[in-house]
C-alpha cells in the first residue's frame, strides 16, 4: 500500500480587502424583519469581538469561483513537481459553484473541476474531474478520499481544491453576512514508496437531524426583498457553536487516536477559520478531553481576523501561508504532525491526521 504525502500547496487570496467599517451604511434586519434597535456600529463591535474579524477578502465582480480554483491550482503546480498532464484527479471542494452577479443564481454545470482543468489546458483525458458538497469540511474530505484513492492504487496524484464565492451569496441585510469572505486553496496529494510521513488517518461524522436547519439557504432578511425568490446563506449561530463544541473536539482526538498519537505529538491544528471563540473553544475542550494545560495560539494558527470564513478554502489557504512562511509565529517542518479539522453545514464534521515528510 503506498504512503501518502502532499507535494505543492498554493492559494488565491482574492485583492479586494473588505473592513468592518465598510459595512456602517448597512441595513440589517432581524430574523423577523425588524430593523435592529441599535446602531451598525454597536452590531460590529460586538460582531468582531466575537468573530475575531477585522477584514475580509472578496472576489471582483467579474471572478467566478471557478477562477480562484485555476489561480489556486496553477500556485500548487508551481509549488510542485508533479506535472499537470499526471493529476489522475481533480477534486473541488465547493458548495455554490459560479454564482452569476446579476441574479444570484448557481451554476455547477459543467463541474467546477472540469473548468479547472479547462483553465489549466489539461489534455490527458485520464484526468477525471468532479465536486464534492460537503459544507465548510468540503476540503478536508476531498484530502480524505484522494488519500484513499492512492492509498487503495487507483491514482498517483490528485489535486484537491477547496475554492468558494461566498460574497455573492450572502444577504447583505443579515448581520451574519459580515462572516463570509472569498478565497480558494489546492494541494496534490501523491503516492511515495517513503514509509515516512504522510497520510495517518481519519474522522469523519454527519448529524443531520435538527442539525440539518443549522446551516441552510433562506430568504433575505428584508422584508421587501423575501418574495423575489432569491436565497442565501442562513445560519443558526449559536445552535451550531454548541454543536461543534460538543462534537469537533471528539472527532479530532478519535483521528489522532487512529494514528496512535497522543496530542502532546500533534505540532499544529489546522481549524477551519469559522469564528475565533468557537475554535478557541474547541481546543479548550480537546485539551480538557486529554486533561492537558492547554497552548492555543501555539497549537492554532488562525487566519479569520484578516481573511474571514471563506469555507472550505480556509485551511488550504492556511497551509500555503505557514509553508510559504507568511503566518507570523507559525512554521510547519518535516517530522511535524498537522490535524486537519473543519465543521460546517450537513451537519458534518472531519478530521486528518497527516506527517510531513
Amino acid at each position: 500500500m503506498p504512503n501518502v504525502i502532499i507535494n505543492g500547496v498554493g492559494s488565491c487570496i482574492p485583492e479586494q480587502v473588505v473592513k468592518n467599517e465598510d459595512f456602517l451604511n448597512h441595513e440589517f434586519y432581524q430574523e423577523n424583519g425588524e430593523p435592529f434597535p441599535y446602531e451598525n456600529d454597536v452590531i460590529i463591535r460586538k460582531f468582531e469581538k466575537i468573530t475575531g474579524i477585522r477584514e475580509r477578502r472578496y472576489a471582483k465582480p467579474d471572478q467566478r469561483c471557478s477562477d480562484l480554483a485555476s489561480i489556486a491550482a496553477k500556485n500548487a503546480l508551481a509549488n510542485s513537481t508533479v506535472d499537470k498532464e499526471d493529476l489522475d484527479y481533480i477534486i473541488v471542494a465547493q458548495n455554490f459553484g459560479d454564482i452569476d452577479d446579476q441574479s444570484n443564481r448557481i451554476d455547477i454545470m459543467p463541474s467546477l473541476a472540469a473548468k479547472v482543468k479547462h483553465q489549466l489546458g489539461i489534455e490527458n483525458p485520464k484526468t477525471s474531474c468532479y465536486d464534492i458538497v460537503f459544507g465548510c469540511p468540503g476540503w478536508v474530505q476531498g484530502a480524505i478520499q484522494a488519500s484513499q484513492m492512492i492509498r487503495c492504487g487507483d491514482a498517483k496524484a490528485v489535486m484537491v481544491i477547496g475554492a468558494e464565492t461566498l460574497s455573492k451569496i450572502v444577504d447583505k441585510h443579515d448581520r451574519d453576512s459580515m462572516i463570509f469572505s472569498d478565497g480558494a486553496g489546492a494541494a496534490i496529494f501523491q503516492a511515495t514508496e517513503n514509509p515516512t510521513g504522510g497520510f495517518l488517518s481519519q474522522a469523519s461524522r454527519t448529524d443531520a437531524s435538527a442539525e440539518l436547519a443549522y446551516l441552510a439557504m433562506g430568504p433575505s432578511f428584508k422584508p421587501d426583498l423575501a418574495g423575489n425568490g432569491n436565497k442565501f446563506i442562513k445560519m443558526k449561530g449559536r445552535k451550531i457553536y454548541e454543536y461543534a463544541l460538543v462534537n469537533v473536539a471528539e472527532a479530532i482526538k478519535t483521528a489522532i487516536e487512529k494514528a496512535n498519537l497522543d496530542l502532546d505529538d500533534i505540532d499544529k491544528v489546522l481549524i477551519h477559520q469559522a469564528n475565533e471563540k468557537m475554535d478557541e473553544a474547541i481546543l479548550l475542550k480537546l485539551y480538557k478531553l486529554y486533561g492537558y494545560e492547554p497552548d492555543v495560539k501555539q497549537l492554532m494558527p488562525m487566519t479569520i481576523g484578516k481573511l474571514g470564513n471563506s469555507s472550505v478554502a480556509t485551511i488550504p489557504t492556511m497551509l500555503d501561508l505557514i509553508l510559504r512562511g507568511e503566518l507570523e509565529g507559525h512554521e510547519i517542518k518535516s517530522g511535524d504532525h498537522v490535524v486537519f479539522a473543519s465543521v460546517g453545514a450537513g451537519m458534518h464534521i472531519n478530521a486528518m491526521v497527516y506527517q510531513v515528510p
